[in-house]
Formats: structure tokens, sequence, C-alpha cells
């Protein structure tokens, strides 16, 4: 059916209104095509830094301007991370700190611009063989711990109308898996709190996200190997086809610094209208 037609004079064209520049600044915007990654003058604080993501995290962040607050209880690696930050446009600064103790936790937050919550364990045993006291741990620290962290860090972001949250979570935030109950159920509650502080951080410019990684090659997962063979029954030189890139497309592990990237961009100005939601870099994991 055609348009109706209608008699009499066409109504002048009126102007479109001049585009509104970011809630973040004009000066905040690059050019067209290009993503702002200066940091400069921000805070980072990174959990679980001392190695795998977390370490790529708080190098890329460092190497972005940022001024990071290296979060974990390994001495040692924080200090290594340190000297392989010498140099970088920002800093790195190691904090020893155990993240079960959480009112030190809470007060680590305070002024930081930027939270990353990223530090995890991992124990792989069937329900019924899983040791409470583990269970309660790996909650704590995963889920517990990032709350504080969050309720540490928002005062200094409400007042300065600005922040960013990610939160490590884990394609186990999405998706569940045999003989890691205490893991999957922290990752999935992160993943609601983490859509809470979007929620409420939204009217304030705080933004909060996942990111969702299938398996990284970290500690972390070279660690639970054994673990997996004998649960599933298997030689540990199948786990790696037969369990953990069983769902993948994509047969390998994502690197760390693949991960620390799409941290970092959420980070910028141009992911100002991205919060509450799952950043999945799953290899092709939940596709199916």
């Amino acid at each position: 059916m055609s348009a109706p037609t209608t008699s009499g004079p066409v109504p002048a064209q009126v102007p479109a209104p001049p585009v509104q520049a970011p809630a973040e600044g004009p000066s905040a915007v690059p050019a067209p095509g290009s993503v702002l990654l200066d940091l400069a003058g921000r805070t980072a604080l990174v959990t679980g830094a001392a190695g795998g993501i977390g370490r790529a995290c708080a190098l890329r962040l460092a190497a972005a301007g940022a001024r990071v607050r290296a979060v974990d209880r390994a001495a040692e690696g924080l200090e290594a991370l340190a000297e392989a930050a010498d140099g970088l446009p920002g800093a790195v600064e190691p904090q020893t700190l155990d993240l079960t103790d959480l009112d030190a936790a809470e007060r680590a937050a305070a002024g930081a611009d930027i939270l990353v919550n990223n530090a995890g364990i991992q124990l792989v045993r069937p329900i019924e063989e899983f040791p409470p006291d583990v269970f309660h741990t790996v909650l704590t620290v995963m889920l517990e711990a990032p709350f504080r962290l969050i309720r540490g860090a928002l005062p200094h972001m409400y007042a300065q109308g600005w922040g960013r949250i990610v939160n490590l979570s884990s394609v186990h935030g999405l998706r569940a898996s045999a003989f890691k109950s205490a893991y999957v159920a922290a990752k999935h509650g992160l993943e609601g709190l983490s859509k809470t502080a979007a929620l409420e951080g939204a009217p304030h410019g705080v933004t909060s996200n996942c990111v969702n990684p299938g398996y990284v090659r970290t500690p972390l997962v070279e660690r639970q190997i054994a673990d997996q063979a004998a649960a599933h029954g298997i030689p540990p030189e199948r786990v790696l086809t037969d369990v953990l890139l069983k769902d993948s497309a994509l047969k390998r592990l994502i690197e760390p610094a693949e991960v620390a990237e799409a941290v970092l961009y959420l980070c910028t100005p141009q992911a100002s209208f991205i919060t509450g939601t799952s950043l999945t870099l799953d290899g092709g994991w939940t596709a199916h």
C-alpha cells in the first residue's frame, strides 16, 4: 500500500539538534575509529595481581598510565610484578593482603577510580567430598571480598561522578561444570553482585561489568589438571582436550594478555554505556 498524500504547504524542515558530547566530556573523545587508552591520573586496584590474569591486568593498566594498587597475598609475586612494571607510564604499588581479612579489603579499596576484582581459588571435587571449610573460603575470597571491595570503592567513585568496576567472572558464571560447586556458586553470585552495582552506580557515572573468559593459561588452570583427571577418571594428558576445551569451538587456552585487553576497554570513555553486562571470551563455548 502506498503512503497517503496530503495537500497544503509542506512543513519547513526542522534542523536536527546538535549531537551531545558524551557525559565524560568532549576532551575525552578521540578521533573517530580510535579508542582512548590514556588512564593517566586514575588509580586502579587489582586483586590477585601476583600472577595470571591479575598480573596481566595490572601491567596493562599501568601501561595505559594508571597508578595500580596490586593486591595479593603472594609477596614474592608482587615484587616480580613491580619489577616488570618498571618504566611503564603508570606505576605498580604492591600491597600484600589476604582477602579473607574483609575489613582490610574494604579499607584497601578507598580512593580507587578503577576496581578489578580478579582473585580466585579453585578446588575440583564432587559435592559429597567437597570440604565445607574450602567452600566457605572460596565464597569469601570470590564473592564476599568483591562486595567489600566495591563497598569501599564506591564513596570515592560516587563523589567524583566516575568509576569503573570490572569483575573477573568466568564462563562458569554463565554455565556450570561438574565437580566445581564452590567456584560456580561464587561466579554466579559475582554476576548478580555486578549487575546490582551497575544499577546503583548508573546515576553516579559508575559502570560495573563482568569479563567471562573460558580456560585461561594460568597457574590456576594448570593446577587443576590432576584433580580433573582424578574426578573424570582419565589420564592427565586428556584433560585439556576431553574436559577443558571439550565445549570450546576454539581449541586453545586464552592468554592472560587477551583478557587484560578486554578489561582495559571497559575502563575507557568509549565503554561508558556498557554496564550490567557480561563480556564473554569463551572461544564459542556458550554458542552451543
